[in-house]
């Protein structure tokens, strides 16, 4: 689903990488560059702080991994709090081969420099702190400047794509602003847990439980990472709300599963159903770990016993076979895998709905639960103050959905689907992902 992603301090684009391993970016802490710079247009590197550890950058990417006491002489204490040297040798990793094109923006602790990574043009931002450390380092790819250059950048991501850049109305209606096939019904990866969190909602305000009301983390509930409820003690608790923030801010499995558990799958479905999602592929609706284990464990002979089953027998296989299997006999699989049938089903439409209803349902809580991470994005908050995400992937899928309000009050869903059958899609395909949706919201607020 999704990888984990330290909320505001992004390095790459948007940390929405996979269920099997394959990266999305370098989250890390990107200050914001202010006002009153100097544009640069020769291709040296300024003697500054900034210009001095992008000198350093350009070369330590190929030579990843680095040794920590080298990671340790660059980055600040607090970016290494957060981002351990394992996940910035990771990250690295995915940049070997890029080259200084030019600097753009110079000023001694921050700067702008554009990068190609073969023959793709990707921004690199560096800011370091008052001892020259690196406390900011963001890969992003450039803006759109036209919504034909957002299509046809979005139709080179992958061979499938949907798209959609919608207004909300007063009525709560998605006014399309630009579609790409946005009626298609893709593979959903961690976005599901949009309709996860829309059910718990909706029986908490029915009376049933409360945000605070505590769950049990137990063995038979636990999926695989990206999170950390994996790695809690059996007989730990979490509230209901932390879990729904760790759901969405670090696309948490193991949470997930703990609210698809407490909510009941049955009832998710319904969500989905009373949403205008219908198809038939979401019943019985899987857990994460359902789907780890269908697509990890003994594949392919569980997954094609489990597909020739109709849906009444899905649900006992899912109890009785299922459930008795154990993550730990996941296998790594890096290329795609059954997105066609073993995955959660929605088109760029239905997401839309789906944020135009959770923001009915707003009672402080989804708002806060949704905004924690913004997905990388990195919208002005002044004129975007308002900005909710979810992301979702596997090998061979990647989806990215937003909601994002004016300062003025205008509200925009962009939703981006792309899914390939036979190559996973990689650190690029993500960072143009994120930098096209970016660029939809200026695009459709006319800014």
């Amino acid at each position: 689903m999704i990888t984990p992603s330290k909320p505001a301090r992004f390095l790459a684009a948007a940390t929405i990488a996979v269920t099997a391993g394959v990266a999305a970016g370098v989250p890390v802490h990107a200050e914001t560059i202010r006002s009153g710079v100097t544009a640069v247009a020769a291709p040296e590197i300024p003697d500054t702080p900034a210009g001095r550890q992008l000198g350093w950058v350009l070369q330590a990417v190929s030579r990843a991994p680095l040794p920590e006491r080298e990671l340790r002489a660059h980055f600040a204490a607090g970016f290494l709090g957060d981002f351990p040297p394992a996940s910035i040798n990771q990250a690295f990793a995915e940049y070997k081969g890029i080259t200084l094109e030019r600097v753009t923006v110079s000023q001694e602790r921050q700067l702008v420099a554009r990068v190609l990574l073969g023959r793709t043009p990707i921004e690199l931002i560096v800011a370091v702190d008052g001892a020259g450390l690196i406390d900011g380092l963001l890969f992003r790819a450039p803006e759109a400047r036209s919504w034909r250059e957002v299509d046809e950048r979005l139709r080179a991501i992958a061979p499938q794509t949907s798209f959609l850049a919608a207004e909300l109305t007063a009525g709560g209606e998605c006014r399309p602003v630009r579609a790409i096939a946005a009626g298609k019904r893709r593979p959903l990866g961690s976005m599901i847990k949009l309709y996860v969190l829309g059910t718990i909602h909706r029986q908490i305000k029915s009376g049933a439980y409360g945000w605070d009301t505590e769950l049990t983390i137990e063995d038979e509930l636990k999926s695989l990472p990206g999170g950390e409820l994996y790695d809690r003690p059996d007989g730990s608790k979490v509230t209901v709300l932390e879990a729904a923030k760790l759901m969405i801010s670090i696309s948490d499995n193991t949470a997930t599963d703990l609210l698809i558990h407490k909510a009941g799958r049955e009832a998710v479905e319904r969500t989905m159903r009373a949403w205008g999602v219908h198809d038939k592929r979401n019943v019985p609706l899987l857990t994460t770990r359902d789907l780890f284990v269908l697509k990890g464990v003994k594949y392919p002979r569980l997954a094609k016993k489990y597909l020739s089953l109709s849906d009444r027998a899905q649900r006992a296989y899912l109890k009785k076979v299922v459930a008795g299997q154990t993550p730990a006999d996941f296998k790594l699989y890096t290329e795609p895998r059954e997105l066609d049938t073993l995955e959660w089903f929605a088109t760029p439409r239905d997401i839309c709905r789906a944020y135009t209803e959770l923001l009915k349902l707003d009672d402080g809580h989804i708002g806060q639960v949704l905004s924690i991470n913004d997905g990388g994005i990195g919208l002005d908050r002044a004129k975007w103050p308002t900005v909710w995400f979810k992301g979702g992937s596997e090998p061979g899928l990647l989806d990215v959905g937003y909601l994002a309000r004016t300062a003025g009050g205008r509200t925009y869903v962009v939703t981006a689907m792309a899914v390939d059958h036979k190559t996973p899609l990689g650190n690029v395909a993500t960072l143009e992902q994120v930098a096209l949706a970016r660029s939809a919201f200026t695009l459709a607020d006319g800014s």
